[in-house]
């Protein structure tokens, strides 16, 4: 971990990150038009580089609002191939730099059938269904405590925040809870029909492993879905990863504007 802060602070200098944003399918569009220094995760020391579509593959250091804030240009999945540690290494690498509040985006599709696709989802809660957590195996004191409450993990003054701004924002924004799959599968209409009774509103692949880390950290999180499709169990739809990059780009200019309205508020 000193090899990797070392080799960042060697890029950054004094820039010293106080929000952190994981931009998850789609969404990557904010760290180009916000971009005062990236640095390609091929470069850094202990991280890995995303192979899924949509997701660039850099970190990037912006003044935004006047904040310092660092934005992972996609992430690393679970179902790629990689270990839990591997897949949450950069929030604790956001951890040391400084970083407060990290605010977490996904694409995610409807279990809630009062969804629709492109409307946004504010994370209250999640499931962890992956059948591992990040957390397992030694633990490092100076990060967090062996067992770490996860009583409120999406802070409820940051939920009320997060609100006041899709309202100014004339954003129609659902608040709901997240239930995390190991994919790339996508759901079968009985496991839809299991989330929906386990009390989930949308699903996805990432995102509670990295909710996980940043809360035993110590950080602040925000969680915010893009629901790609709409709430779907015995039909026969089909869904397909272009589809959820069709819908995220639908939707991207007021998740846009979200991100940027709670970054300029926080």
């Amino acid at each position: 971990m000193n090899k990797t802060i070392d080799f960042l602070n060697g890029k950054i200098g004094s820039f010293r990150p106080k929000i952190g944003v994981i931009l998850g399918s789609g969404l990557g569009e904010l760290a180009d038009e916000y971009c005062d220094i990236s640095v390609p995760y091929s470069e850094i020391p202990g991280f890995i580089t995303s192979t899924v579509k949509g997701h660039k593959g850099r970190l990037v250091f912006a003044d935004i609002a006047g904040k310092p804030v660092v934005m992972m240009q996609g992430r690393n999945h679970f179902y790629e191939g990689h270990s839990m540690s591997d897949i949450t290494y950069p929030v604790k690498i956001m951890k040391k730099l400084g970083v407060d509040v990290l605010i977490l985006t996904n694409a995610a599709g409807a279990v809630n059938e009062s969804y629709k696709p492109a409307d946004l989802m504010l994370l209250k809660d999640h499931i962890n269904c992956m059948g591992s957590n990040p957390l397992i195996g030694p633990n490092d004191d100076s990060m967090g405590e062996r067992f770490p409450d996860m009583s409120e993990i999406y802070k409820k003054d940051l939920r009320e925040l997060v609100k006041r701004c899709a309202e100014n924002l004339n954003i129609d924004l659902k608040e709901g809870v997240y239930l995390a799959n190991t994919g790339p599968s996508y759901e079968t209409p009985a496991e839809i029909h299991m989330a929906r009774l386990l009390g989930a509103d949308a699903i996805g692949m990432s995102t509670v492993p990295e909710a996980i880390v940043a809360n035993y950290c110590g950080m602040k999180v925000i969680g915010i879905s893009c629901i790609s499709n709409a709430a779907s169990s015995d039909n026969g739809d089909k869904l397909s990863h272009s589809e959820v990059i069709e819908t995220t780009n639908k939707a991207k200019a007021k998740f846009k504007s979200l991100i940027l309205k709670i970054i300029e508020c926080l």
